[in-house]
């Protein structure tokens, strides 16, 4: 069985690997401050299931008051997106990738 670092390091690498693919379809979407969230062997030991978070950018919403040709800018805020990667614990593959819900 691998061990937690080599699951961990699997889920990082995949991640970014199609972090690519993922930008050419929408460039808003980042890996800011990409860090690992929670760690887990399932109960019959053949995966881990790595829980990785990110900031998502989020614009706020203009004021209605606010006039379109305001010099006033917008201030892009975040919120944090999470992926769940299950990493069989034998081969150390990343076999599914889930949005997981808080």
């Amino acid at each position: 069985m691998i061990d937690v670092q080599i699951a961990v390091k699997a889920a990082y690498k995949y991640i970014q690997s199609i972090r690519e693919s993922v930008l050419e379809v929408d460039s808003s979407i980042g890996l800011g401050s990409l860090r690992l969230e929670e760690v887990e062997l399932s109960e019959d030991k053949s995966f881990w299931l790595i829980t990785l978070g990110f900031d998502i950018p989020k614009k706020t919403p203009k004021s209605p008051l606010e006039d379109s040709t305001s010099l006033a800018s917008n201030p892009v805020l975040y919120e944090r997106g999470y992926k769940l990667f299950k990493v069989n614990s034998e081969t150390g593959k990343v076999e599914a990738m889930k949005i997981r819900e808080v």
